[in-house]
């Protein structure tokens, strides 16, 4: 069983950046890749980024790419989602999840365990 913690949420004006943290609590999170997800009242869950167990690969929604990155340090437990250029269009509950898959995938079954989220709210 993996819990999943995610921290770093908060109030951004527009234009301004936040890091998520996402930290496992097992000794093995280093073999899961990890995926970052929000959502919204207004819409699904919606894909924003996933990387490798072992950071090399990364993939993107196209809504992100170029603004957040992804990356990890699996001595510390900890997947970071770096977020830059803010708008309010990025206001959410993100929430991290982790899967023993192989290949990354942009699908929110595919994952087995979830963190309880963390808010962002970008002020305009």
């Amino acid at each position: 069983q993996v819990q999943l913690v995610e921290s770093g949420g908060g109030l951004v004006q527009a234009g301004g950046s936040l890091r998520l943290s996402c930290e496992g609590s097992v000794r093995t999170f280093s073999t899961y890749a990890v995926g970052w997800f929000r959502q919204s009242p207004e819409k699904e869950r919606e894909f924003v980024a996933t990387i490798s167990w072992s950071g090399t690969s990364t993939y993107y929604a196209d809504s992100v790419e170029g603004r957040f990155t992804i990356s990890r340090d699996n001595a510390k437990n900890t997947v970071y989602l770096q977020m830059n250029s803010l708008s309010p269009e990025d206001t959410a509950l993100y929430y991290c999840a982790a899967t023993g898959l192989e290949t990354l995938t942009i699908d929110y079954y595919g994952y087995d365990y979830w963190g309880q989220g963390t808010q962002v709210t970008v002020s305009s």
